[in-house]
């Protein structure tokens, strides 16, 4: 099920804020549409909201052909529309550097790199799991986030299509309940036992279900390790961390940000407490993610394998390989 697609003279998506109850395939003809299906959410998850933004761009190559200041200003636009995840940003610098009239072909370019790189990363995890036993998870990762097989989510898949008898523990992932709607939605569809718990039962289920890892995704990842990810992300690092658990954080190269020395200057996005307020007139602290230390960290699953501890050691290698071609599958 594509999340994200160029269709004609627009962007199509698949309006994720109605599932699982609905399929809603929408068009975004302009970029203020692209932009809103961003803000809104319609459109989530770094890789995919990258993908998403690429093609953003390619749509105002062509309403502003011609017109360079407003083709830039257009594609400035897309690139603020959230702030944390930095596959955004990276997605739509790429479009702009393309010479006039290949901005079509690099967005779908930057579409199929991802659809490889998500199913290396998947390749690259299923060593870490045992041969059954639960693990768990938070927010949401699969195809609708990436735009591909998935992250987190496709390291589970591919573990259950290797005969890996796993259970996943899904966290429901308040406010906005991703992992409820998305997630539970998109292992049912690939037959994997799921099983959901609210976000507050993820210590208590870790100490009580045996749980084997956690593999959660990220929206950004500084140089040490630091990363972030939906809220809700580092409370469960902790608790994985209090019980020994492996703590893995699946992510293409793309949403590594090797600017950054530390998560401690990551943007964090906060929204409207509109999402969570109750009563009418209550004060409302509404961030969209935090950030894990890396020390909590286990190891990072990349398409380039599993990077380990020292991530400041590690991070610098990636940085180099990602300025190279991917080998040949």
């Amino acid at each position: 099920m594509d999340s994200v697609w160029y269709d004609g003279d627009a962007v199509g998506f698949l309006d994720q804020r109605a599932l699982p109850r609905a399929v809603v395939r929408e068009r975004a003809t302009n970029v203020e549409s692209v932009v809103e299906a961003i803000r809104t959410l319609a459109v989530r998850g770094a890789p995919a909201i990258g993908i998403f933004g690429a093609y953003g761009v390619a749509l105002a190559a062509r309403l502003h052909a011609g017109d360079r200041a407003a083709y830039e200003h257009a594609a400035a636009q897309i690139r603020a529309a959230r702030p944390t995840a930095v596959n955004l940003a990276w997605a739509v610098d790429r479009v702009l550097a393309t010479a006039p009239g290949g901005e079509l072909d690099e967005a779908r370019r930057i579409h199929e790199e991802q659809r490889d790189v998500d199913r290396r990363i998947a390749q690259a995890s299923v060593a870490l799991f045992p041969s059954s036993g639960n693990v768990l998870t938070h927010c949401n990762t699969g195809p609708i986030a990436t735009g591909g097989d998935g992250t987190a989510l496709g390291c589970f898949v591919a573990a259950h299509r290797a005969g890996k008898a796993l259970h996943v523990f899904v966290d429901e992932t308040r406010p906005l309940l991703q992992g409820a709607r998305l997630t539970m939605f998109e292992l049912r569809e690939a037959g994997v036992p799921c099983t959901l718990i609210v976000d507050s039962a993820a210590a208590i289920t870790m100490q009580r279900k045996a749980v084997r890892a956690v593999v959660v995704g990220a929206d950004r990842v500084a140089r040490n390790g630091d990363t972030a990810n939906k809220i809700g992300t580092y409370g469960v690092a902790i608790a994985a961390a209090h019980h020994g658990i492996p703590f893995y954080v699946a992510a293409p190269r793309s949403t590594f940000d090797f600017a950054l020395d530390s998560g401690d200057a990551i943007p964090i996005e906060e929204r409207s407490g509109e999402e969570v307020r109750i009563a009418e007139g209550d004060a409302v602290y509404n961030p969209a993610f935090d950030v894990t230390p890396g020390r909590l960290v286990t190891g990072l699953i990349t398409e380039y394998g599993v990077l380990a501890p020292p991530y400041a050691d590690s991070i610098p290698d990636l940085e180099h390989r990602a300025r190279l071609p991917l080998p040949v599958a």
